[in-house]
């Protein structure tokens, strides 16, 4: 027989030799075949772990007050009455808030700041600054920052839908109080002195307005 026949045949022989192997280990697919299923344990614990994340408690309230506080019960009801309210998005209105007031009384300037105070904080504002201003006193006030910002108490008028805020500050400021004749009768420009306040806020829920006002004033 012609030799390169020969090898031919055998390189064939060869060949069907894999091939058949290969059937053996790896079997056989007939058409599309539908991709294994997970076991239906699997699909248990993954329905339990979902259930888990869902019924949780709430942390955007519990990171703020004790979990089944009254304070967190009433953080809750504002949450049903108005779904787009989170309390962590108004602590950091808080913070801006306290800033923006503060220096505002301290300079005298509270004419802009009207909506976001009650009638009865902006009559009490507006007293103390005039009776500064008959004095001849000034402030001069820089705003360094919130050392400490914390949620205090928190309730919810069912009835009437409003809600309040209590916010407790550590604030760190320079301030210098001068008279008439520009001279520093207390305070210093450049000493950073603490100050803590606790103010509380309100708002009726579901409002068009926006704004959380000011309700009152503590140290």
């Amino acid at each position: 027989m012609n030799t390169p026949i020969v090898q031919l045949l055998v390189l064939a022989g060869i060949a069907i030799f894999l091939i058949l192997r290969l059937r053996s280990v790896l079997g056989t697919r007939d058409g599309f075949e539908k991709p294994e299923s997970p076991s239906p344990s699997r699909r248990d614990d993954t329905a339990r772990d979902f259930e888990v994340i869902e019924g949780g408690p709430d942390h955007d309230i519990i990171d703020h007050v004790p979990e089944n506080s009254p304070a967190a019960e009433a953080l809750a009801k504002m949450k049903r009455a108005e779904p787009s309210f989170g309390v962590g998005e108004f602590l950091s209105g808080a913070r801006g808030a306290y800033e923006m007031i503060l220096m505002g009384f301290d300079n005298g300037e509270i004419e802009d700041l009207k909506p976001f105070l009650s009638d009865e904080i902006y009559e009490t504002f507006s007293d103390v600054i005039e009776q500064r201003a008959q004095q001849g006193l000034t402030i001069e006030a820089q705003f360094v920052g919130v050392r400490e910002l914390s949620l205090v108490d928190a309730t919810f008028d069912d009835t009437e839908r409003l809600a309040e805020i209590t916010v407790k500050y550590v604030g760190e400021l320079t301030s210098v109080v001068k008279n008439a004749a520009g001279e520093v009768i207390e305070g210093s420009p450049t000493a950073v002195k603490r100050q803590k306040d606790v103010w509380t806020y309100a708002r009726r829920m579901g409002s068009d307005d926006p704004n959380w006002q000011l309700v009152a004033t503590d140290e």
